[in-house]
């Protein structure tokens, strides 16, 4: 049945998750639902939960940063694939067996690489706030491809009366407006300084 719910929730949103579309998905009576579930709440928690479990966590024989990494990309992965989960996935507070393992499992890394655990409980918090606002971000975004892109960046600079604005039209012109520019590749650039200032923390 969470699968089910997964498929509506991707299709339609949060929003448009009920479960009667939920039994439409499965071909079932929605009251025959409710032999599995007590409410709605109970297929939230589990969408979460699912999630979360497509986020992977290297194992404790990886290094710390090769493992930060991993689950970074990971998890940004999941964010995407699911655009309705970044806040859903902060707002429960009935974290279920996969979620509560993943959570676990992050902190265990950073202890084990020497953080304290006040350490690890900001670097954690560090992180999570780069990941689930850098895929909003991207949810946010006008545009999807890179000549998309550069079409916004076309009419802003059309606009842009280059004298007043010489920065923003220099980017423009020289970053956003290059045939390789992708604005998610900036993700993995933003990652590596997060996570050097890390190991700057670590060995101090």
């Amino acid at each position: 049945m969470l699968q089910a719910a997964l498929v509506v929730a991707d299709r339609e949103g949060i929003e448009g998750l009920s479960i009667r579309h939920i039994a439409e998905e499965l071909g079932a009576k929605p009251m025959a639902l409710y032999n599995h579930i007590a409410d709605k709440s109970d297929i939230l928690d589990g969408l979460v939960d699912l999630v979360f479990a497509e986020i992977v966590v290297a194992s404790g024989d990886a290094d710390w940063k090769v493992a930060m990494r991993l689950r970074a990309h990971s998890a940004r992965a999941a964010l995407m694939r699911h655009s309705w989960a970044s806040a859903l996935m902060q707002s429960r507070t009935s974290p279920g067996p996969a979620t509560l393992r993943h959570q676990d499992a992050v902190i265990g890394r950073l202890l084990q690489a020497g953080f304290t655990i006040h350490q690890a409980a900001h670097a954690f918090s560090l992180m999570d706030s780069y990941i689930y606002g850098f895929a909003q971000q991207l949810q946010n975004l006008t545009y999807s491809t890179p000549d998309e892109a550069a079409a916004v960046a076309e009419g802003i600079l059309r606009q842009l009366p280059s004298s007043e604005y010489p920065h923003l039209a220099r980017m423009l012109t020289e970053h956003a407006l290059q045939p390789d520019y992708d604005y998610a590749a900036e993700f993995g650039f933003g990652l590596e300084l997060l996570l050097d200032g890390l190991e700057r923390v670590l060995s101090s």
